[in-house]
């Protein structure tokens, strides 16, 4: 929706500003730094939702100058779990974890079959995009969004679709560096 859009906007915004000041410094601090940025100028849930899925990731990936496959699996496990934990939402709820859950377990799935980084990742923001959009024919049962009972069905859900876009600008980022 647009406040959600608008609200991620605003996150990412302060985000890039914050950047410069850590872009020589480990992935672990660059998204703990993000994750810190995006807490307070998101609104509603999402800043600490966003801010907890970056800065769960960045706890992951301590001192990391590069990431393998196996980083890859526990950055993005960590942050699915703190959303998880702080949002108390499940698969099937239309929140960002019809989106981001798909994508975790594409992950392992690749890590364990030992394709390249770039290919787990391609993989990864398929199973995503395919979970955001399993969120059109459900009801909302978290959120905002929920408060919409029946009407929520046949729109896709907002956190779901900005979860897409996070994996698929990881991609894009380490398809452009590889």
């Amino acid at each position: 929706d647009a406040d959600h859009g608008i609200n991620m906007d605003r996150g990412f915004t302060a985000v890039m500003d914050k950047l410069p000041g850590v872009e020589d410094k480990d992935i672990g601090t660059i998204l703990k730094t993000a994750g810190m940025a995006l807490v307070s100028p998101v609104g509603g849930a999402g800043g600490p939702l966003y801010g907890t899925f970056f800065m769960r990731a960045g706890t992951a990936v301590p001192n990391k100058y590069e990431l393998t496959n196996g980083d890859l699996v526990a950055l993005f496990e960590a942050a699915l779990d703190g959303v998880v934990q702080r949002g108390r939402a499940n698969l099937r709820d239309k929140t960002m974890v019809d989106a981001i859950t798909p994508a975790v377990d594409e992950l392992r799935k690749a890590s364990a079959e030992g394709v390249d980084t770039v290919e787990a990742l391609r993989r990864a923001t398929i199973a995503a995009e395919e979970g955001m959009k399993g969120t059109i024919p459900m009801k909302a049962l978290k959120g905002r969004a929920s408060y919409l009972g029946e009407r929520s069905i046949g729109h896709q859900d907002p956190g779901a679709t900005s979860s897409y876009l996070i994996f698929k600008a990881f991609l894009d980022t380490v398809s452009t560096h590889t």
